[in-house]
């Protein structure tokens, strides 16, 4: 065996000698920097095999989403098994015991600042001065797994949660959306194809927006051809007293029913100006026609109430916990994976 390459005395030695080894102002007994980074990223999953996430791939199947709460015991039990390196004998057990819910407290606070440490927006320092008045206590954190070919068609997609219901026509950049809007304490994708959020708080209402990389213009299908919706002249749809809009039938070439009769089309347009003449923009040329051709980024919402009370669907989808998956594991086959899984023969 090989003999180690200093003793504890000389080690104790060097220390009392080069004291300059740790700053005089430097508490001895604050947690490192890296040590507190590395902890409020698991805190967050970050690096937990998604095997614990998701034992049974049935429980996520393709095209599904499944929202969930963090329990927050066990991430503090997962705290515990990292920092249980370290214990190596009762007094640094009782450390451990001692400190405990001060380091809880403290990633409580360091955790909001993950995500702009992922992004690589500042360095862990510079984040903990901006963040050093965000002494609220922590809340509940709530998130989504989801598996659908739209993360590989959109890797970008954009996605918010808010702690309210917020009618369809919200823009994120309004004051009203910016207070309802839950901080995002993680959005990443864990494969090509399995996305992860975790928010801070209980959503009313989850968006997913396709990325907004620039303006876009395009025709939706109605039945065996085109159509568009009628637009104002600040691009917002018009509406019926239904809320409905008014869509109108695209015109083709009579060659080729893939190409649109863009002549007649704006003629069309025109005609249709006659009926809202104070709201459709003039045919006057190519800006106006854009206006009426836009097809803005497409956007899915999940939405419901925070006590499950109600979990019908609103609008696009229903906002539910843990419920979807319970109900999984009560089908036969799924039941019967899940108890071989926890009890194995």
């Amino acid at each position: 065996m090989r003999a180690a390459w200093i003793s504890g005395a000389e080690a104790l030695r060097a220390r009392l000698i080069k004291a300059d080894q740790v700053a005089l102002t430097e508490p001895e007994a604050e947690m490192p920097h890296y040590m507190e980074s590395f902890l409020a990223h698991l805190r967050l999953l970050i690096g937990v095999p998604f095997e614990y996430l998701i034992p049974d791939a049935r429980l996520l199947p393709d095209e599904s989403i499944r929202f969930f709460y963090l329990d927050r015991s066990w991430t503090d039990r997962l705290i515990d098994g990292a920092l249980a390196v370290g214990k190596v004998g009762t007094r640094e057990q009782a450390h451990h015991q001692a400190h405990g819910p001060q380091v809880s407290q403290r990633l409580d606070l360091t955790e909001r600042i993950v995500r702009p440490l992922q992004r690589k927006r500042a360095s862990f320092l510079d984040l903990k001065e901006e963040h050093r008045n965000d002494t609220k206590p922590a809340d509940v954190v709530t998130g989504f797994l989801l598996r659908s070919a739209a993360v590989s068609g959109w890797p970008h997609m954009d996605v918010r949660a808010y702690s309210a219901r917020l009618n369809d026509a919200l823009i994120p950049s309004s004051p009203e959306a910016v207070a309802k809007q839950l901080p995002t304490l993680r959005l990443e994708r864990l494969s090509p194809s399995v996305m992860l959020a975790l928010f801070q708080g209980v959503p009313d209402l989850v968006i997913f927006e396709e990325p907004h990389h620039g303006v876009q213009f395009g025709v939706h299908a109605r039945g065996s051809g085109f159509a568009i919706d009628l637009r104002k002249t600040n691009g917002e749809q018009l509406k019926d007293s239904a809320n409905n809009p008014f869509p109108l039938n695209v015109p083709v070439r009579a060659a080729n029913t893939r190409v649109i009769a863009v002549a007649e089309l704006r003629k069309r347009l025109h005609q249709q100006r006659a009926t809202h003449p104070d709201e459709m923009p003039a045919q006057t040329g190519s800006a106006a026609f854009a206006i009426e051709v836009l097809n803005p980024p497409w956007r899915q919402r999940f939405e419901g109430t925070k006590d499950n009370a109600d979990i019908g669907p609103r609008g696009s989808g229903g906002f539910v916990s843990v419920l979807l998956i319970a109900a999984r594991v009560t089908e036969p086959s799924t039941r019967v994976e899940v108890q071989r899984l926890i009890n194995p023969v």
